[in-house]
């Protein structure tokens, strides 16, 4: 008798086991700062997924209301006084222009947020027609390009552009910057395993049940979801940026939205560049800094970043990796080679 009440208790526990959710994938999407954003999470509970993922997407609603240049936000009315007035504007606006001066002053001014003083005359959104500027006016626009030229008061809280005509754009670290607020919110919901991605912009935390996640490096010049790369990523950003995403080629030549803020031409050095580092925040504005610098410009400036490395495909096709990421990526093939 005791026996079979033994077996009982076992077959009760067995059959409890069985009845419990495994984590499974998850996934969410939502469109915001201009481009789709992803929530992936590894969880048994679908119900708390929903709501991280949920939270997330209002808090990136949040910041692109925020810092958006499309309809009236901070940086929009900044822009609007400029050479007239400086415009009160919140901390986490500051944070993100303060960051923007950083990577602009340790890049030389290779990454600089006033080329927004280009909109209207390079289209490469809504208004892309496959024309091209004349480059009489894109000089003349070169003398509104100088990240020197935002003055920050952190008493007052105010930001500034000196000259009249001059304006910026957040484009290149904003999406960095909402990432990371979407992974700080998942981590205070209690959620390890997951991805949030804003378009280039992903950031990667923990792994499922040991296996760890597997992301792909778009082939630049292949179909829009083919990969030439992949690597194990955890708890790392691991953002691209790319000539492939707002452009059109052109008497064979390619033009796309990646500036180069020292002619106000499209960046030719590059194909597309990927940046491992631990926060998307570094990650997207550096991102930029070395697609328009190339590998050979850039390589040594990444060997001397702590825990930071990239890949490019240049733009002769090659592929690039330094050091740290030499043996953890994987190449399938090589990318397509075209304009």
């Amino acid at each position: 008798m005791r026996a079979l009440l033994i077996v009982a208790l076992v077959c009760g526990v067995a059959h409890a086991d069985a009845a419990k959710p495994k984590p499974q994938k998850w996934a969410y999407s939502h469109k915001s700062m201009g481009t789709i954003v992803n929530v992936t999470i590894w969880t048994a509970d679908e119900a708390g997924a929903a709501k991280g993922a949920k939270a997330v997407f209002d808090e990136i609603d949040r910041l692109d209301d925020l810092m958006t240049t499309w309809r009236d936000s901070e940086i929009f009315r900044i822009n609007a006084n400029a050479g007239k007035k400086p415009v009160k504007v919140s901390d986490e606006t500051i944070l993100v222009i303060d960051r923007a001066l950083d990577v602009s002053a340790k890049s030389n001014g290779i990454f600089d947020i006033t080329v927004q003083a280009f909109h209207g005359l390079w289209k490469f959104d809504e208004d892309m027609d496959g024309s091209l500027p004349d480059p009489a006016e894109v000089q003349k626009r070169l003398a509104l390009v100088n990240w020197k030229d935002v003055i920050v008061d952190h008493r007052k809280k105010t930001i500034f552009l000196k000259k009249e005509g001059e304006a910026i754009t957040l484009g290149g670290i904003a999406k960095g910057y909402a990432v990371d607020r979407g992974v700080a919110i998942l981590k205070k919901q209690g959620q390890k395993s997951f991805i949030v991605q804003a378009g280039g912009d992903m950031f990667v935390a923990g792994d499922k049940d040991g296996d760890p996640w597997i992301v792909a490096i778009r082939d630049p010049r292949g179909p829009y979801d083919s990969s030439f790369a992949v690597a194990p990523i955890k708890d790392h950003s691991f953002s691209t940026s790319g000539d492939y995403e707002r452009g059109f080629v052109k008497d064979g030549v390619r033009y796309h939205h990646i500036l180069d803020p020292r002619d106000g031409q499209p960046a030719r050095a590059s194909r597309s560049v990927t940046v491992m580092a631990k926060d998307a925040f570094t990650a997207d504005a550096w991102s930029k800094v070395l697609f328009i610098l190339g590998a050979d410009g850039a390589m040594d400036l990444v060997e001397k970043m702590p825990d930071f490395d990239a890949a490019w495909v240049d733009a002769k096709n090659q592929v690039k990796i330094s050091s740290g990421l030499k043996d953890r990526l994987k190449i399938l093939r090589q990318p397509t080679d075209a304009p």
